[in-house]
């Protein structure tokens, strides 16, 4: 369960108990990463700790954390340095619920807060997760998915008449966390078969049930049947077949 107390605690460290007076996105690293970085570990003595001429976000206990907000690809340097010496937990924050507010970049002007249709899930990082494939049967490595609702702010600086398509994201401010999922090991990931399917399915049916794009769907299964959660069993016309390995 979230410690919602020390939740709040790290974004008060963070941000303050008035956001506005000091500003969206003026520190030098975006505020979730920094808010979940002292979440995980308020003790700033143990933050930023250079191991094998890397910077590791957390270094605790003979334990490593690193936030990763996105672009797991960036992360294969560390892992490929430190799995083979410590336990690696990847922290992923998700948005859960998110509401979009506009910033005028003349005259810093913030639109009233607008909420996102699209609601995250747990399924959001495996997109992420295909980049650092090799990596996950690794006993040391751990993977933390942080659900959040946020407030997400953008630069209109975008085209179109509104300035809104190929805007910037500028900052995210996490509103409270909502839940956290792990997986420590290879078993971890049957939590991500939905219990309604069928003994064998595709990912059309997979998708369906899981309530996630066809696409995402075939990337989840990607890593299911890489890390021997599924296998696959034949084919339903161009697709494949898949179960789950007992």
């Amino acid at each position: 369960m979230p410690d919602q107390k020390l939740f709040e605690s790290a974004k008060k460290k963070i941000i303050g108990v008035d956001r506005q007076r000091f500003g969206i996105g003026t520190l030098s690293e975006k505020t979730v990463h920094a808010i979940l970085k002292n979440y995980y570990e308020p003790d700033e003595d143990k933050q930023e700790i250079p191991i094998e001429n890397h910077i590791a976000d957390i270094y605790a206990d003979g334990e490593i954390i690193e936030i990763q907000t996105r672009q797991f690809n960036k992360m294969r340097d560390k892992l490929t340095c430190f799995l083979p010496l410590y336990p690696v937990t990847i922290v992923y924050p998700i948005p859960r619920e998110k509401w979009i507010i506009w910033i005028d970049e003349e005259s810093g002007e913030l639109s009233q807060k607008r909420k996102s249709p699209l609601k995250g899930n747990p399924y959001f990082v495996f997109p992420e997760l295909y980049k650092i494939k090799s990596f996950l049967k690794d006993p040391n490595l751990h993977i933390r998915l942080v659900l959040m609702d946020m407030e997400e702010y953008k630069l209109l600086n975008g085209w179109g008449k509104d300035k809104k398509r190929g805007a910037t994201r500028y900052d995210r401010i996490p509103t409270e966390l909502v839940e956290e999922v792990e997986i420590n090991c290879l078993m971890d990931y049957m939590q991500f078969v939905p219990y309604e399917l069928e003994d064998e399915f595709t990912s059309r049916e997979f998708a369906k049930a899981a309530h996630i794009s066809v696409s995402l769907a075939q990337n989840v299964l990607n890593i299911l049947y890489h890390v021997g959660t599924v296998t696959r069993v034949g084919k339903k016309g161009k697709q494949y077949l898949y179960a789950v390995m007992l």
